[in-house]
């Protein structure tokens, strides 16, 4: 029992680990070359590295050949884009912060998806989430210029991984997830490649930016999906959602204590918000989907 407790966690700690801390390897990374070769690399070691996984390699319906397409743009090439340029102007820490607010916009979009309003429980960790992203991107508000452009983007980034996250998660049940991933991959790695791949010729590298962006790929994009889809399989997918809530305290804890990164005191308080208005909405979706679940006996 204990073992299995301590496997459960482990899947759900170690994706938002890894994802944390891909914050910081962009910003190690821009050391060494522009944004969209950052984007660009890490798309590159992604897809050689989840090659080398045989289920990734797997069939999907051909149905779903076109959405995956989409999927590759709104999931990987645009968002993942936005972030390389959005820590040129604000901080690894603050944007990993933001990130935080994936919930809040994946709720509105599956809403207007639905053509209803979200259940009341849902509406208030909205409300919520909402106010603490607010809290969080005042500073850089309040700043105007670069770091207002730098939040703007990460809004851009967020609005995307929305309308993604209600996009992969059919994809993801019909065909598995890691077909779905690597071919994703690719048409990502197709889509960034005519900005990156000048920039990654471009680049004066160091053996710091090397061993980032290696881990931005590899561990990023490979490794931490294959423990978030191990943990969906054995948790199921909402509850394996819940790795999202230690990606802001990893990037901020990373970017202070690595790269001796500034926080207004303003922007903590206003994540610890976020993150109390997704663990709402996650709380309020697990309540809704147990209450429409048939008891085990109405199943035999």
């Amino acid at each position: 029992m204990i073992e299995e407790l301590v496997l459960d966690w482990t899947l759900l700690i170690v994706p938002g680990l890894i994802w944390g801390a891909s914050f910081l390897f962009i910003a190690e990374g821009l050391e060494a070359l522009a944004p969209d070769g950052v984007t660009f690399l890490r798309m590159v070691i992604g897809f050689t590295t989840l090659s080398l996984v045989p289920a990734a390699r797997g069939p999907v319906l051909k149905g779903d050949r076109a959405a995956i397409v989409w999927l590759g743009v709104v999931w990987l090439a645009f968002p993942m884009s936005m972030f390389p340029h959005a820590e040129q102007r604000i901080s690894s820490a603050l944007t990993g912060m933001l990130n935080g607010g994936v919930p809040l916009f994946a709720a509105v979009v599956g809403s207007l998806i639905a053509r209803r309003l979200p259940a009341r429980g849902v509406m208030i960790g909205l409300a919520v989430g909402i106010s603490g992203g607010v809290l969080m991107a005042l500073p850089g508000i309040n700043k105007g210029g670069s770091s207002l452009t730098g939040v703007l983007l990460i809004v851009a980034a967020l609005v995307s991984y929305g309308v993604a996250a209600n996009l992969a998660r059919p994809l993801q049940q019909r065909n598995g997830a890691l077909p779905v991933v690597w071919r994703a991959l690719a048409v990502a790695v197709i889509l960034t490649a005519p900005l990156g791949l000048p920039a990654v010729l471009e680049a004066q590298w160091t053996t710091r930016s090397v061993l980032a962006l290696l881990a931005l790929g590899a561990l990023g994009t490979c490794v931490a999906n294959l423990v978030m889809a191990t943990a969906a399989g054995r948790l199921g997918a909402t509850e394996a959602s819940a790795t999202a809530f230690f990606i802001p305290v990893v990037a901020l804890v990373l970017g202070v204590t690595v790269r001796h990164e500034q926080v207004a005191a303003i922007s903590l308080v206003g994540g610890a918000v976020c993150l109390a208005g997704a663990w709402q909405i996650r709380r309020a979706s697990l309540t809704a989907a147990r209450l429409a679940s048939p008891p085990a006996a109405a199943k035999s």
